[in-house]
């Protein structure tokens, strides 16, 4: 991945692209000042760059629940028994391989993890317990929150302008 300088303008680019990335490159380049061609040129880089990782839906579960069920979600707290760079990196190999893991972070101090996660029902979390947690014999501690009710989803990185 190269070094890459950013301006005003890419910082304008990253911030609406945040916003709406559904926005066609003409309306883009309307809403930043610039030209079409200087638009796509500067998106493209900033993602040969590494700084726009992808580009995805974000779906509403509020209005899925009629047609899937409402779902479960829950913030879990790990900590483990043993701390060792390897016990950590084995860990958090396999719960990023989980599709049911929507977000993994480590965290200091208090617990190791805390995950989000996202199952259709109660029966699934106690698979996913049972798959991710119990089976692992340095997990010390579980404990989850479930959640029920999201009341802000803004999936944004703050941009200093």
């Amino acid at each position: 991945m190269e070094q890459i300088n950013i301006d005003v303008t890419d910082m304008q680019l990253l911030d609406a692209l945040q916003t709406d990335a559904s926005l066609s490159n003409q309306a883009l380049a309307a809403l930043v000042h610039v030209s079409p061609p200087t638009c796509l040129r500067r998106v493209k880089r900033l993602r040969d760059a590494g700084l726009i990782e992808c580009v995805i839906a974000l779906l509403s579960p509020d209005r899925l629940a009629a047609l899937l069920g409402h779902g479960l979600t829950a913030l879990v707290e790990i900590t483990l028994d043993r701390q060792g760079a390897e016990f950590l990196e084995t860990f958090e190999a396999r719960i990023v391989a989980d599709d049911a893991v929507q977000q993994c972070y480590r965290v200091s101090p208090g617990p190791d993890f805390v995950l989000l996660v996202q199952v259709a029902d109660m029966p699934q979390y106690l698979a996913l317990t049972q798959r991710l947690f119990t089976s692992d014999a340095n997990v010390r501690n579980v404990k989850a929150f479930f959640s029920t009710k999201r009341a802000k989803f803004k999936p944004k990185v703050l941009l200093a302008q």
